[in-house]
């Protein structure tokens, strides 16, 4: 299907340019969410139409971003979930649980706005995209924990993912103990340079 933008898309083309898009994601994605219009004459020329106001209002918007890039880029907001011994969490979190983590933290985002190019599924720090428009992105920090002291933890450098177990350190103790009784004599070995007690 022909679609012509109404405003930049990632991936796909600048405002006003005419595209050829599948027809699932020019019904499902860019026509409910007026990002794109049919490309058929009227349309097109409504656009033309349009193209001053539309490039006004994305100047403006694009402006407004910028202003609040700085305060949002390079934030770190704590999501606590519940995770097994090796950091694998039980679920996932979801953009969701990011926009929320955002606007208790005070920056309100809508969940459409933060892009998981794969979804979180083990404890840590995660980076994390967030468009603030089309042509203005920032990148925040998601620390995933299973407590504020876990995330506090992270946020120190601490890798929390590997496993420390504790038959790791008994194995350690008990071969520093097998080692010892290698070295110490035998009960035969100690008896033989002694006379027999009659």
């Amino acid at each position: 299907m022909q679609v012509v933008l109404l405003e930049r898309v990632e991936k796909l083309g600048q405002m006003g340019d005419v595209v050829k898009v599948k027809d699932g994601f020019a019904r499902n994605f860019l026509l409910p969410r007026k990002k794109a219009l049919r490309a058929t004459k009227e349309n097109i020329a409504r656009f033309e139409g349009q193209r001053a106001q539309l490039e006004a209002r994305n100047l403006e918007l694009k402006k407004e971003a910028e202003q609040f890039l700085p305060k949002v880029a390079g934030q770190s907001f704590i999501i606590l979930r519940q995770a097994g011994e090796t950091g694998v969490l039980y679920g996932s979190v979801s953009t969701r649980d990011i926009s929320d983590a955002m606007t208790t933290g005070g920056f309100t985002t809508a969940r459409n706005q933060v892009v998981l190019d794969k979804p979180i599924k083990t404890i840590g720090l995660h980076p994390i995209r967030i468009v603030l428009h089309p042509e203005v992105s920032a990148t925040i920090t998601v620390n995933v924990a299973r407590t504020e002291e876990e995330a506090n933890r992270q946020t120190a450098g601490e890798d929390l993912t590997q496993r420390h177990d504790d038959d790791e350190e008994e194995a350690i103790e008990a071969a520093a103990f097998f080692e010892s009784e290698e070295l110490a004599p035998h009960e035969d070995e100690a008896t033989e340079g002694e006379p027999e007690a009659t």
